[in-house]
């Protein structure tokens, strides 16, 4: 209750009623106010500095006492005359303030009690007089003593027109009152009792909802009419936001459904929780904000701007709002990434040379580029990462390759598997408008690392796809350039990162389905398939010991020596890489784990018999002799992205119009070819002796066996020639020659590519002779001499010296008479049984 209470009721308060105090109203008559007013003032006063209060005349406060200097004055004044000068600080938080950090102009005030509190501290009940204004401070110690005057005020209204102001006050005060929550309504009553005009205004001004520094100004207003307008200013305005808040106190009430009563009852639960320290949604976002402090200095100024201003919102957001998990995903992911954070290279290119090697047999190009690498590295410190790309067919150790770099160069490896990917947006990102949201592979994989300058690789990149959702290969375009990629920008992020330092590697199987433009940016590197000597080495020093390990044996359990290899990889794979060696070994150890844990044996010495046994008949032989017993059988070499193959190529005659079918599922390019040849081959008839019959009255057929798969390409020109050469001659192709090379109109043999691969399936399939176009030359010299070893090499310029090369010099039958009419029933048959025994053979 708010009672008017007269000074000597507020004097008989005790400590504890002084806790009520501020319910309670003393209010002043206008003849107490005019004695108060008229009261003498000592010339020198002692200057109680105030923190947070004005004191105006006639209004009574109480005060707590608890700075040694304060309570010096108090105890000297209230045992003298009880009066004192209130000045305020300009600043509320200054606890031994100077004299020029206090206001000029106070309040004369007397000390009414004096209550020693509880806890050692004294309260003083004080009521203002008059103001003063500060001429000079005479003392500073033990408390301040200052020189001052009378601070006159002006009485500039009268009648009618006080009269009026002073009913305005009151009813915009009394409004006020009947608007705030804070306020009980019989302060409404008290300002209505008050008589004199300007203690209504000085018991208004102290109460006003304002700060210090413009109550000070009300105190220092001389003129009464300004001073009104002050006062009615203010009342105005705290009206405005009292009506204002009643506006939206209302709408709310009104508009209140079950999904705000649920907001307003987890807004009391974590109120709840903050009270007994258990917020767990704010205890969560001080962490992040601790993380995000520690790494402050790693981040750009951009990034860190963007992260300040996603925690403020983040402590902002409920956790119960749709977009708060879309909020604290991001700021994690921020926080994680490795801004210029970056592991230190070893730069020992000696070192890095042993741990290649250790991993790896061969590969001489790709570990010479990586040493390189680095040599240029250790002299030019801000070098920008080469982009790699290794190319060859499955199994030749290009994925682990990458591991192996990575752990030369003492950096971190992640790995993106490329092959089916369609949409763009796994490598950019998914913007965060849409649900489940992340970042694209690339920045993913680099959080994951944990450093900025990983070794990457881009998996079977030749094998990205393209649909409705974006192109990714058009994404990689800015990712492989190192023009570019300082600044990569994902969707999700919205922030630019630098991929400068990441060792981009990609691996392809085929050059021919990754575009032009992502080609030109990339370092290629082909890696060609391994000899029978490397896979042997390879097979010793890796692939038997890693078989031993994971099928449980011990060295000295199983003994494979290098003959029981070669039967291995001979007799039971048919490959470029490794892969299925390694299988075929793991199906040996695992044989003789078997027995051992049978109890059978104690350990194993595996010979070449052993292989048959264990492994079963032999899966692959070489089938070149087989096939090319008759006439119209040549041996061709090939390329494919699972590296080099023989191609056998098949013509056949029959008595016809001259027709020609090509069967085998041969593209366009090779079906030219074979129109090539025959044209060529009517040119040469005369000089071969093959009639015009042969052409005009015979039908060719040409066949490509393994017709389930596409075959295209101008390499497989000069065998196309050798055997319709072979069928129109009734001259057998040589079994042990194989070739390749592309043919012109003209006669002219052209070079072609993949001549390693190509040189690598002939030594496969017990070829001794392999013919290329004479351009290649430079390729075979490139080529190991171990590798080529026991081939002989015989290179081509013009078509006419392919035939003597090739055939037989006997025919199997004279031309003029197997297409002469006389003899088209007879070598009809003959034909047919001599294809009859050649498969038979086969």
């Amino acid at each position: 209750m708010i009672n008017k209470k007269s000074i000597d009721e507020i004097l008989d308060m005790n400590a504890n009623e002084l806790d009520d105090f501020e319910q309670a109203i003393p209010l002043l008559s206008e003849e107490e106010e005019r004695k108060l007013s008229e009261s003498e003032v000592p010339g020198v006063l002692p200057v109680l500095p105030l923190k947070n209060t004005v004191l105006f005349p006639g209004v009574v406060i109480p005060i707590t006492v608890g700075r040694d200097r304060s309570l010096a004055l108090v105890k000297k004044a209230y045992e003298s005359d009880k009066i004192i000068g209130i000045v305020t600080q300009k600043d509320q938080e200054q606890e031994d303030p100077a004299p020029k950090d206090l206001y000029q102009i106070g309040t004369v005030a007397q000390i009414l009690k004096l209550i020693k509190m509880p806890d050692g501290s004294k309260s003083i009940v004080i009521q203002g007089k008059s103001v003063f204004i500060i001429n000079e401070m005479v003392e500073t110690e033990p408390f301040f003593k200052a020189d001052i005057e009378q601070f006159k005020n002006v009485q500039d209204m009268q009648g009618m027109e006080l009269d009026a102001a002073m009913r305005s006050v009151k009813e915009t005060a009394s409004q006020i009152v009947n608007l705030s929550p804070n306020i009980p309504s019989e302060a409404g009553v008290a300002i209505n009792n008050i008589k004199s005009p300007t203690f209504l205004l000085n018991f208004i001004s102290s109460n006003l909802n304002v700060s210090i520094k413009e109550k000070q100004e009300i105190l220092e207003e001389q003129v009464f009419s300004k001073r009104l307008e002050k006062v009615i200013a203010h009342l105005k305005k705290e009206l405005q936001v009292l009506n204002l808040s009643e506006e939206i106190r209302s709408k709310v009430k009104s508009d209140i459904d079950d999904q705000q009563r649920d907001f307003y009852l987890r807004q009391q639960l974590k109120a709840i929780q903050e009270a007994l320290g258990e917020d767990s949604e704010q205890q969560d976002v001080a962490k992040l904000r601790e993380k995000a402090e520690k790494k402050k200095k790693s981040y750009p100024e951009h990034v860190w701007k963007a992260l300040t201003k996603e925690l403020d919102r983040l402590a902002r957001t409920p956790a119960q709002a749709p977009n708060h998990g879309v909020i604290l995903n991001y700021v994690e992911t921020i926080i994680d990434l490795p801004w210029n954070k970056f592991t230190k290279d070893k730069l020992d290119l000696t070192k890095a040379r042993e741990i290649l090697d250790e991993d790896h047999y061969g590969l001489e190009k790709v570990k010479k580029r990586i040493i390189e690498y680095l040599a240029v590295l250790k002299l030019k410190k801000d070098m920008k990462a080469p982009i790699l790309c290794f190319y060859g067919p499955p199994g030749v150790g290009k994925t682990s390759l990458g591991k192996s770099i990575a752990r030369s160069i003492n950096r971190e490896f992640a790995r993106i598997s490329l092959g089916g990917l369609r949409d763009e947006a796994e490598i950019r990102g998914h913007r965060r408008t849409y649900i489940g949201a992340l970042p694209g592979r690339i920045i993913q994989n680099i959080k994951k690392a944990g450093s900025g300058n990983p070794v990457m690789m881009l998996d079977e990149i030749d094998k990205v796809g393209s649909d409705f959702r974006g192109d990714p290969t058009s994404a990689l375009l800015e990712v492989l350039d190192p023009e570019q990629n300082d600044s990569f920008y994902d969707n999700y992020l919205e922030l630019e990162y630098d991929l400068s330092k990441v060792l981009f590697i990609a691996t392809a199987n085929s050059l021919e389905t990754i575009p032009a433009a992502l080609r030109d940016r990339m370092e290629i590197i082909p890696i060609s398939g391994y000899t029978l000597e490397e896979k042997t080495e390879i097979a010793k020093k890796y692939l038997i010991p890693n078989q031993i390990e994971e099928n449980g044996l011990k060295e000295d359990q199983i003994i494979l020596d290098d003959d029981a290899v070669k039967t291995v990889i001979e007799n039971y794979t048919r490959e470029s890489g490794v892969r299925n060696l390694n299988r075929e070994i793991g199906s040996v150890c695992r044989n003789v784990a078997t027995r051992i844990a049978k109890e059978e044996i104690e350990k194993a010495d595996i010979k070449p018999a052993d292989v048959e046994e264990i492994l079963g008949k032999r899966k692959f032989f070489s089938d070149v002799a087989e096939r090319t017993t008759v006439p119209g059988v040549a041996t061709g070499l090939a390329w494919t992205p699972y590296g080099g193959d023989i191609l056998f190529i098949e013509a056949s005659v029959s008595k016809g119009s001259g027709k020609v079918s090509i069967t085998g599922q041969l593209g366009d390019v090779m079906k030219e070819s074979a129109s090539l040849a025959l044209s060529y081959l009517k040119t040469k008839s005369e000089e071969l002796e093959i009639p015009d019959a042969a052409f005009k009255e015979w039908d060719l057929h040409i066949h490509v066996p393994a017709g389930s798969v596409p075959k295209d390409g101008p390499s497989a020109g000069v065998s196309l020639l050798s055997a319709i050469t072979s069928i129109f001659t009734q001259r057998k192709v040589k079994s042990t020659v194989a070739m390749t090379g592309e043919i012109t109109l003209r006669g002219a043999v052209l070079p072609v590519g993949g001549i390693k691969e190509k040189v690598l399936a002939a030594k496969r399939a017990g070829i001794k002779t392999v013919l290329l176009p004479k351009k290649n030359e430079k390729d075979v010299e490139e080529i190991e001499s171990d590798v080529i070893e026991g081939l002989e090499f015989t290179y081509l310029e013009r078509m006419d010296d392919l035939l003597d090369i090739v055939l037989e010099k006997e025919a199997v039958n004279i031309p003029s008479e197997k297409f002469s009419k006389k003899s088209d029933e007879k070598t009809n048959g003959q034909e047919k049984n001599a294809v009859m025994e050649g498969e038979s053979n086969k």
